[in-house]
């Protein structure tokens, strides 16, 4: 028999909307790994997921031996470090509170009570009744929080204290404001204007082991500069030598004026007299004349107020002039730092400018140089020399960073009046 040839058609979809059917078409295999994973591990002593840290995860405190011994290997700990980790067998002193009673051996029980004496759970009631507790309302010493505030913080945190309103008729206090100088630079003190720098390069010449060269440069100007500052004292001292003998001198001749005026003078009573009556009496002046006074007045008056403007004016345009040349200069100066020719920290805290702060002048740098019979091939033979302390702090004040102010060796003591009171005499019968 024949077969039948069936016409073309599309596949047919198995309904999935029975429960068979969606029992029989659905993918359980990762469920049923799941579950044979969880039986394996029963059989092996318990599910991992539901067992304790305590039981899966051991700690070592011990720790690798052979770890240990390879890290002491290479680093070997100080022996300072060997003693303070080192522990006594012996105990150490007990440090509580031991009874001053001397017993014949047999201790008192500790739960019998003294007389005269608080037990700790009574000083702890005491405690809480007296700074506060939890069963103390809390509110009876109000604490203000302390705030933690930079005194120059913008405006926002002002420091601004709070005012007693019983005194709100004073005037309130201000608020604490950061100076306009705290956020300028410091101004070096060297005369060439340039930064002083916080170390100096030292000289060459002052080393221990000098070339002869440097150190023949660095004692000729050493030399110089005493025989110029013993030329300039020998000039003072002949300058005032020579003032006190003009003060001697004048001093010599004032007294011998006086004491020949003092011989011819004669009382001449007559002369007084006649020169008294001779005197011009004072005299009502005139309305005209007083007018005349008063235009004069107010004339020089113009004069005076215009000669003042004229010299301000003056005095303001060579104002004009000298911040125009300053800034100038300043600009010159940035332009040739900026093209790398003049270095900015190369200032000579030696040579200082002539206006500084304050009216104390700085203490002159110590003398750097060693002369012929005291130099040291040998560093271990060298001796030191100077103050870190003094050179550091020379050094700030060199920068600008602070004024030279004179050391206080007696401070002014407050002063005390002693009176007494006669309160004691008053007495009532």
């Amino acid at each position: 028999m024949a077969s039948i040839t069936q016409p073309p058609r599309q596949f047919k979809q198995p309904s999935r909307k029975g429960k068979r059917a969606w029992r029989k078409h659905v993918d359980i295999t990762e469920v049923q790994e799941g579950l044979e994973a969880v039986r394996d591990e029963i059989i092996a002593g318990g599910v991992i997921a539901e067992k304790p840290s305590e039981e899966l995860f051991a700690i070592d405190t011990t720790g690798d031996k052979v770890v240990a011994k390879e890290y002491r290997r290479g680093h070997k700990p100080l022996k300072a470090d060997e003693i303070l980790a080192a522990r006594s067998a012996v105990p150490p002193v007990d440090s509580r509170k031991r009874s001053s009673r001397v017993t014949d051996g047999v201790l008192e029980h500790s739960s019998k009570k003294r007389r005269g004496e608080v037990s700790f759970r009574e000083l702890q009631r005491i405690r809480r009744i007296a700074y506060g507790g939890e069963s103390v309302p809390k509110d009876v010493v109000k604490i203000p929080e302390a705030k933690i505030l930079d005194p120059w913080m913008d405006g926002s945190g002002d420091v601004v204290a709070t005012q007693d309103p019983r005194f709100s008729f004073l005037e309130s206090p201000k608020p604490v404001r950061e100076p306009k100088t705290l956020k300028q630079s410091p101004i070096s003190l060297a005369a060439n204007g340039k930064e002083v720098p916080a170390v100096r390069k030292p000289d060459p010449g002052i080393s221990y082991n000098p070339a002869f060269k440097d150190w023949d440069e660095l004692l000729v100007k050493e030399g110089e500069k005493e025989v110029e500052a013993e030329k300039r004292r020998l000039r003072e001292a002949e300058e005032e030598r020579r003032m006190l003998e003009i003060v001697a001198a004048a001093a010599e001749e004032e007294d011998t004026a006086n004491s020949d005026q003092e011989s011819t003078e004669e009382p001449e009573t007559g002369v007084v007299e006649e020169a008294w009556l001779a005197r011009k009496r004072s005299e009502r002046k005139t309305q005209a004349q007083r007018n005349k006074i008063k235009r004069r007045r107010e004339a020089e008056k113009k004069a005076l107020w215009e000669a003042q403007m004229k010299g301000k004016a003056i005095q303001a345009a060579e104002i004009r002039k000298i911040q125009k040349a300053i800034e100038a200069k300043e600009r010159a100066r940035a332009e040739e730092a900026a093209k790398g020719g003049v270095a900015i920290g190369e200032g000579d805290d030696r040579v200082l400018r002539r206006r500084r702060f304050g009216k104390i002048p700085i203490a002159e740098p110590p003398l750097e140089l060693v002369l012929p019979d005291e130099l040291q091939e040998s560093l271990r033979l060298l001796k030191p020399e100077g103050n870190l302390l003094k050179e550091r702090f020379r050094n700030v004040l060199v920068r600008g960073k602070l004024e030279t102010r004179r050391p206080i060796t007696q401070w002014k003591k407050k002063r005390r009046s002693i009176t007494e009171k006669w309160s004691y005499k008053d007495f009532k019968i």
